[in-house]
């Protein structure tokens, strides 16, 4: 197994990462996966994992090839993720490939699922396929990072947005509650939330802001579960988030059990969770180190009456958290903090 990958072999992995992305906040609790199909060192066709329950990366390739007038016997098929090789929502994709008559696999990062964690390579090197592993790693493993996470620990990442005005307020008590950052940034927030299985506020937020907490841009495939921290039943039944029909959690226990709150999310498959409540909230997962990456935003407003947030780069040090780098959403500045170690904590 394995060969001496070029600078070629690199472009088509490149692509196979590019096309992987087309399935992102649509396939979860599977990991976004693309592949590519070489002949002759032309790309013959591409795939990837569109939704969940709908064709795996690899079979979609061999289907687009055949579509296109392509005979897949004989290619190289570039996967960023090991082929699996067990019956679930779909046949195994090992099957696909020997079906299909590809003559090699070059693949981006082993898959780690105990259904899995090393057979799709075996199957296909039985069968005469030839097979090279580690071709883009890191790029694929930072790609399905909430997958990996959750295959090692059983349990989602932790992503906390929180926005803050100009001085570093959350709210403003002199009016009603309502957004202060733009729409640009809303737009972001949005893209955001669809990148996660479950968005999480306290109750205060719900009482204060009335939020719905639902990916409202484009034609998303799936919404995030709505989860309440309300230990004291407080949650107002109007509430719009309990009216629309959607999937909420209300947590009725103390803010002590935040650690197995996250294990049983972990066993209902959520890999990626979304922390949009207010600083009791976020500083509650802080202080217990539970965050994993931070985006602080903030926006140009000043508020008349300011409820502070007491974050700062020491708040967030002392969490395990280092500013990595600083983007624009809108007309928004955002501070982006991550974990270092969130694969290995």
């Amino acid at each position: 197994m394995g060969r001496t990958w070029t600078e070629q072999d690199r472009s088509f992995m490149e692509r196979a990462l590019l096309v992987a992305e087309r399935g992102r906040g649509q396939v979860s609790p599977n990991p976004l996966v693309g592949c590519v199909l070489v002949k002759d060192d032309k790309v013959i066709a591409e795939g990837w994992h569109d939704h969940l329950g709908g064709l795996h990366a690899e079979q979609m390739a061999i289907h687009d090839a055949e579509a296109k007038g392509h005979s897949p016997n004989g290619a190289v098929a570039y996967v960023t993720l090991e082929p699996c090789n067990h019956f679930g929502r779909t046949p195994p994709c090992t099957e696909a490939l020997m079906w299909a008559g590809v003559q090699e696999v070059v693949i981006a990062h082993e898959d780690p699922n105990p259904t899995v964690r090393g057979k799709g390579l075996h199957v296909l090197e039985a069968a005469g396929i030839s097979t090279s592993l580690g071709l883009m790693a890191d790029e694929a493993a930072e790609q399905m990072r909430p997958f990996l996470h959750w295959c090692k620990h059983r349990k989602p990442i932790v992503t906390v947005k929180l926005a803050v005005d100009a001085n570093g307020s959350v709210d403003d008590r002199s009016v009603d509650a309502g957004r202060f950052t733009s729409p640009g940034c809303l737009e972001k927030v949005h893209e955001l939330r669809q990148d996660c299985d479950a968005v999480l506020v306290g109750v205060e937020t719900v009482i204060r802001d009335d939020p719905l907490l639902t990916v409202r841009i484009g034609q998303p495939k799936r919404q995030p579960l709505r989860v309440v921290i309300d230990p004291n039943g407080r949650c107002p039944p109007s509430a719009q988030l309990l009216t629309d029909g959607g999937e909420v959690m209300l947590v009725q226990s103390s803010f002590a059990g935040l650690p197995s709150l996250l294990n049983r999310l972990g066993d209902q498959n959520i890999q990626r969770i979304l922390i949009e409540g207010g600083p009791t909230t976020i500083h509650r997962f802080l202080d217990e180190r539970l965050v994993d990456e931070f985006y602080l935003v903030q926006s140009r407003h000043e508020h008349v009456s300011p409820v502070p947030s007491h974050i700062s780069a020491d708040v967030l040090a002392k969490a395990g958290l280092m500013a990595t780098n600083e983007l624009v959403w809108g007309e928004d500045n955002v501070e982006h903090y991550t974990r270092s170690t969130s694969l290995d904590a």
